[in-house]
């Protein structure tokens, strides 16, 4: 029989062992580089015969230069044929053993990457395979035109999307004479005039081991996977990597664009430079604006919008972090009429969050919901392969996965209160409304 003294010493016993555990303890992760100088972060996962291999490049739109879509355009012409080998030549050795290539490029960087089994011919076809989309691209003329075409396109098609319309504008406002505001997919203008000797040069400057970032998970060893890095990257050239990009400039006014659009909803789009990647305050501003607006339909914003008013089906609120200050961005879609009611209850929202901040509630489920979540954000080979990318390329410390719950954990409602008001500043939002009402004097 335990008595309730000894109960009370077993229930004190086990509640000092749970204390020192850790609350969460991610994926053991080794870095280094390789001989030339490419990054290397590797994370062993056993339990399945399978690796995941992306090689990042410091290449995004941030580094078109005079030539906008050209980051793009490269990256996308690396599987359209390297080495001996064509686009369906390249596509047939990958799927004949089970593998799969992709590529993409944002504004920050381009990368490569591979899925395969362990076993020796997948791996083997895998891994030359990529070796070679990164060292010996062909760039053929037909493929190129092929591709602009289709970028071309992809304009046209944004023209008539209110959406894309509208965060084109923002972005360009938001990061006006930064390199930030070049658009990705390019212009009607610039495209035609990427030859395949700009893209060549390139692809010689920016795809570069020192240039590079190598993410590894799988069933593989240390060993082996230092031998994959040094044959993925045996045949890149050292070179430098790209020079640092320019801060992003705090917006010192506001400014509201109002574009007509031939729609019967409006979309608006309302914020300005946000934080980066690295930035002392990212777990702050992330909890704070999971609780304005980036929670879902149980946020601040869509309780305001959506609930109270019926204003809109949904609003969402999100910081995107990049090497420099990325963009904070507000969302909705409201009826034309309407678009005056949606600005300024947004903007009150807004500045009453800041003025008050959250409840103790309020920041309790939030902390809950985002540390609940996160163990399914790393729950696979390829989503950990993604983080690993993004930690070496931005040069965040490899405990970061281990240190994010508790970070979350430490946020108090007086360090939101304070970053918000050092932070986020509604007097200078960049508003763009794109639709189809008149231009009232809200919306002028």
């Amino acid at each position: 029989m335990v008595t309730n003294r000894g109960l009370m010493f077993l229930i004190a016993g086990l509640c000092g062992m749970l204390l020192s555990l850790p609350l969460f303890a991610g994926p053991q992760i080794q870095s280094w580089h390789t001989q030339n100088g490419a990054k290397v972060l590797f994370v062993a996962a056993p339990d399945l015969p399978m690796l995941d291999m992306r090689v990042v490049f410091d290449a995004g739109s941030a580094r078109d230069g005079d030539n906008p879509g050209i980051s793009v355009l490269t990256n996308a012409l690396l599987t359209d044929g390297a080495g001996e080998w064509d686009a369906d030549q390249i596509a047939e050795r990958m799927a004949s053993v089970g593998a799969e290539l992709d590529v993409d490029a944002l504004r920050d960087m381009a990368y490569v990457s591979i899925r395969t089994l362990t076993q020796p011919k997948p791996l083997a076809t895998a891994i030359e395979t990529l070796a070679t989309v990164l060292s010996q691209p062909t760039f053929e003329v037909d493929d190129l035109e092929r591709n602009r075409q289709a970028m071309m396109t992809g304009l046209r098609r944004e023209q008539q999307n209110p959406g894309e319309v509208a965060k084109k504008s923002f972005l360009s406002k938001v990061f006006a004479g930064h390199p930030y505001a070049i658009h990705s997919g390019g212009t009607e203008e610039s495209l035609p005039a990427i030859t395949r000797e700009l893209i060549q040069s390139h692809h010689r400057q920016y795809y570069v081991a020192r240039n590079a970032v190598i993410a590894i998970v799988g069933a593989v060893d240390r060993a082996q996977a230092e031998q994959l890095a040094e044959q993925v990257t045996r045949d890149l050239p050292a070179g430098e990597h790209a020079v640092e990009l320019p801060q992003v400039e705090a917006l010192a006014s506001e400014e509201r664009e109002w574009i007509s659009f031939p729609s019967s909803q409006s979309h608006i789009l309302m914020g300005q430079p946000g934080m980066h990647r690295g930035d002392p305050d990212y777990f702050v501003l992330y909890v704070a604006n999971h609780i304005l607006g980036g929670s879902g339909l149980v946020s601040i914003l869509s309780d305001e919008l959506r609930e109270k008013r019926g204003l809109c089906y949904s609003v969402y609120s999100y910081f995107s972090p990049m090497r420099r200050n990325g963009p904070y961005i507000m969302g909705i879609q409201t009826q034309n009429a309407r678009v005056d009611e949606a600005l300024r209850v947004m903007r009150d929202t807004v500045k009453q969050f800041i003025d008050q901040g959250p409840t103790e509630a309020q920041l309790t489920a939030a902390k809950q919901n985002i540390t609940g979540g996160f163990p399914l954000d790393i729950a696979s080979n390829s989503k950990i392969v993604g983080y690993l990318a993004m930690l070496g390329f931005y040069d965040l410390p490899l405990d970061y996965l281990d240190k994010f719950v508790s970070r979350i954990e430490s946020v108090t409602r007086e360090q939101i209160t304070e970053t918000l008001r050092r932070r986020v500043n509604p007097d200078r939002f960049i508003t763009v409304v794109v639709g189809n009402g008149e231009k009232t004097q809200e919306g002028s």
